[in-house]
């Protein structure tokens, strides 16, 4: 195997023939190019021959003259490759390479300064629904509450449309940043997640929402890339919460997954199967579960140390700032 740093005018179509999830795409690269983020994308060639791409983001840290790595989602990474990120780390002044492989086998490297990260970005767990039964398979696979919820929105008069233009994206942002304000969740603001829309709308995001009486109660923007659905990003409304909208929302985004010739639906980030019912977003997990979806556990998250020193000093200063918050 040999690695290389891929040109700007690299072919983007062979680029994502050989990329496995939306954030290795080549698309996702110019987004984060678009946020002022530096892309660094890597090819892995096997007699010239293109077989495994990375893209790789990077990230300054404040009032430092050092950067962050990180490689989210891409295939599980070689010792050949770990060596060619660390050696490129360290022409680059990099403290180190968060790498957040979308794969449920393990590290087995040998490079020993491959640490398991103290501060994931990606939770473990998501949940994994499979998309290739019929609708009434799919249906009765479903908890009985959320199959009940789903036909109770239907009977007071719910519907879903999908608007995967700028109009619908307007519906979503707004739905979306009254969610996270009333549960305090610290995302990315309104100019990143336009952004995000407007590079990946004409190919792989999709928007759909749930009305009653033509009052927004609900939104998703969903992300299909070949044949895997993701639920990345959801919002709703504190208004008509009993009308149910969310479970009819998810059951529509799953039968647009099966028009778009989806096998199976990732929902993206999940608590762990034994999760507590009483704590934080139970019922975020819960309600996923009801689709009757399996949990799936990936293989983490890793940070590959260039400075180990500064390393240690950076995880300190993390974790005091996150107490602070």
């Amino acid at each position: 195997m040999e690695y290389k740093i891929l040109p700007e005018q690299f072919d983007n179509n062979q680029f994502n023939e050989n990329a496995q999830h939306p954030l290795q795409s080549w698309e996702w690269g110019e987004v984060r190019k678009q946020t002022g983020i530096q892309v660094v994308r890597i090819g892995e060639f096997e007699q010239n021959t293109l077989q495994a791409v990375f893209t790789m983001t990077i990230h300054k840290i404040p009032r430092t003259s050092f950067e962050i790595g990180y490689i989210p989602r891409s295939v599980l990474p070689s010792d050949k490759l770990l060596t060619f990120l660390s050696n490129y780390g360290k022409e680059n002044r990099l403290l180190f390479i968060k790498i957040e492989p979308y794969d449920t086998g393990s590290i087995k490297s040998q490079i020993p300064n491959l640490k398991r990260s103290p501060h994931p970005l990606f939770p473990v767990w998501t949940q994994i629904l499979d998309l290739t039964p019929t609708e009434d398979t799919l249906l009765s696979n479903m908890k009985s509450k959320t199959r009940y919820n789903i036909r109770y929105a239907m009977r007071k008069g719910v519907i879903v449309r999908e608007q995967s233009d700028d109009q619908g994206f307007e519906v979503f942002a707004d739905l979306y940043f009254k969610t996270t304000s009333r549960q305090e969740y610290r995302g990315h603001d309104r100019s990143y997640h336009q952004i995000v829309w407007n590079g990946l709308k004409n190919k792989y995001a999709k928007i759909l929402i749930a009305y009653n009486n033509y009052i927004p109660l609900a939104a998703y923007e969903l992300f299909i890339f070949k044949d895997r659905l993701y639920y990345p990003y959801g919002g709703s409304s504190a208004e008509h919460r009993d009308l149910m909208g969310s479970n009819l929302l998810m059951w529509e985004a799953i039968k647009l997954g099966k028009k778009l010739g989806a096998k199976t639906f990732d929902m993206w980030g999940s608590l762990p199967q034994n999760y507590d019912r009483n704590g934080k977003w139970s019922g975020f997990t819960r309600f996923k579960e009801g689709y009757g979806t399996q949990f799936v556990p990936f293989v983490g998250s890793y940070d590959l140390v260039i400075n180990p020193i500064l390393y240690r000093i950076y995880n300190i200063a993390y974790a005091i700032r996150n107490r602070l918050i």
